[in-house]
């Protein structure tokens, strides 16, 4: 007997039909088909904390959609914890939680606990486990003293909180997270990155992330699937990715000459703008040690930051190599 996957995805396509603008002179708008997902496949065991990632509209929302019975594909199989998505739905949106970064699920102009109360009748969830994960969920994320307060009044990162609270009420075996950290500040981030990780620890959760931010991912992820064009471009860990695809950096630097003695090699992309001087340099033909090591001896170095490229570099780099 073959053990199958907590979540098997095969050959799953979706299209949509988008009307063009319409063009002058003519009196309907033309059709155009969209292939959203051309083919996809990968499972996901129980327990795994993995990051989808891509450009907009590589498929990432599409695919998530589906999983969580929303959309129904055009072809190919999907199944989580045995159940198909789309035809189980009812049954099957008991076992999941879904978070959308830009959407809500809790109501605008109640007390939060008020929207709880409320998802405990709608998910049928028995008094004692209610109070109890409640309590714990409230105090994981520090939402003890904004219950009684309406969503509408709370800050992004409250709001954020407080949809995770209400998406795991239920005790799902898999949370779906579309963009969650989108808008928020660096404190609430990494209060957020904590609390994922500890709920994926101590009760198995598995998590499924789409987001464009690097950080979430190096913070969270072990494993990582790269989407472009609807199509499965990469699924790894997050080292082989920067391995492969990370190939530019940009060091920012402040000196305290107005005039420092800069002398780098040649390909090396220089900009100059408001005392601050951009270098963007490939890390394979010089090492980051050595690109230091010439700034340093430019004059004395009042501040610097050296940083990877976003995501949207790495895809665009991915699409180069693959000739999308």
């Amino acid at each position: 007997m073959v053990d199958l996957s907590y979540i098997e995805v095969e050959n799953l396509r979706k299209t949509f039909t988008v009307r063009k603008k319409r063009e002058k002179g003519k009196l309907l708008r033309e059709k155009e088909i969209v292939e959203a997902l051309k083919g996809i496949s990968f499972t996901v065991e129980k327990g795994e904390l993995v990051g989808y990632i891509g450009p907009n509209g590589a498929g990432k929302s599409t695919t998530v959609k589906i999983l969580s019975g929303i959309l129904n594909p055009e072809s190919g199989r999907a199944e989580v914890g045995g159940r198909v998505p789309w035809k189980d739905r009812k049954e099957y949106v008991k076992h999941i939680g879904v978070v959308f970064g830009q959407r809500s699920q809790l109501w605008w102009d109640v007390p939060i606990v008020d929207s709880f109360s409320l998802l405990k009748d709608i998910y049928k969830i028995p008094e004692n486990d209610y109070e109890n994960r409640l309590k714990e969920l409230t105090e994981a994320l520090q939402l003890e003293k904004l219950m009684r307060t309406p969503l509408r009044l709370l800050s992004l990162g409250q709001k954020m909180r407080a949809e995770l609270c209400g998406s795991l009420l239920h005790r799902p075996e898999l949370l779906f997270l579309d963009e969650p950290t989108i808008g928020l500040d660096a404190v609430s981030k990494l209060a957020l990155r904590d609390f994922l990780k500890w709920e994926n620890k101590e009760h198995g959760t598995t998590i499924m992330l789409t987001t464009h931010d690097m950080e979430d991912i190096a913070a969270l992820c072990s494993r990582v699937m790269v989407l472009g064009h609807g199509q499965k471009l990469f699924d790894g860990k997050l080292p082989e990715l920067l391995e492969r695809f990370d190939t530019v950096r940009t060091v920012a630097v402040k000196y305290d000459t107005d005039d420092p003695k800069l002398e780098l090699p040649e390909g090396v992309e220089i900009n100059k703008q408001d005392g601050e001087i951009r270098i963007t340099y490939s890390p394979a033909e010089i090492p980051t040690a050595n690109m230091l090591a010439l700034l340093q001896n430019a004059g004395s170095i009042r501040e610097m930051t050296l940083q990877s490229e976003n995501i949207d570099y790495l895809i665009a780099a991915m699409y180069k190599e693959m000739d999308l």
